[in-house]
């Protein structure tokens, strides 16, 4: 995937070729989907409550006699279906995070990542050296940038000068490249990227290193389709065969 990196002027300076593994992937609209709902659940507090018919203050009284009133046996005006009663099967307070395995994680984030760079919505900077932290920095660049809209700046590592300088901003967010998910792409137009996140995200995302699914993923990004080689053995077990011969 051929990207132009531009510099802060707005002039594009050159064009870097980033890995299709990571930034031309084929969409996959179930994952992202599912990807996205368990973000957004993950960021719900759990703090709601309602009263039940044990907690709602009053009730202790029997409001009349069991017999001969001509009405409904009531035990307590604090039922659920009384005015000012408790609520019978209301939310109280509970954990909505889910889980997302690592390669579901991992992989939604290439989707996007290969969408936007598809569409023409990734913004490819030499370095953010102008940035001084003034909301005037972040506003020029911008400008010269031909941003509107919301957009999302990615970095190599926390730098406060761009996070000051995008905080009076809106639609204009911060991240470092560790920290980006599916979500936070999905939620903004544009991104905007120094050429060391990218970098940075093209290494860290192109390989499954853990677990064996890991290994084979390895093997056909290196083009070993072949079987892979067999293991030297040792001249204890030579012997060994040797002597059972």
């Amino acid at each position: 995937m051929q990207v132009a990196v531009r510099n802060q002027s707005g002039d594009t300076v050159e064009s870097i070729e980033l890995d299709d593994l990571v930034f031309n992937v084929p969409m996959n609209r179930t994952l992202v989907h599912q990807a996205m709902v368990i973000y957004q659940s993950n960021r719900r507090q759990g703090t709601h409550d309602t009263k039940t018919r044990a907690e709602v203050s009053g009730g202790g009284r029997k409001p009349w006699i069991q017999k001969h009133t001509g009405r409904a046996r009531q035990g307590s005006t604090r039922s659920p279906h009384w005015r000012h009663g408790g609520v019978a099967f209301g939310p109280h307070p509970r954990s909505h995070r889910l889980a997302l395995p690592r390669r579901m994680r991992r992989l939604a984030l290439r989707c996007v990542l290969s969408d936007k760079a598809r569409n023409g919505r990734i913004v490819c900077l030499d370095s953010m050296d102008g940035i001084d932290g003034k909301t005037r920095s972040m506003a020029g660049l911008l400008e010269r940038l031909n941003v509107s809209g919301s957009a999302l700046v990615v970095t190599l590592g926390a730098d406060q000068d761009v996070v000051r300088a995008a905080g009076n901003l809106q639609k204009i967010y911060t991240l470092p490249v560790n920290q980006l998910n599916a979500e936070n792409l999905l939620s903004r137009d544009t991104l905007i990227m120094t050429v060391d996140a990218a970098r940075w995200a093209e290494d860290t995302l192109a390989s499954e290193p853990h677990g064996r699914r890991g290994r084979k993923f390895a093997r056909s990004v290196a083009g070993a389709d072949a079987e892979p080689e067999e293991e030297p053995v040792s001249e204890a077990q030579d012997g060994a065969d040797e002597d059972g011969e």
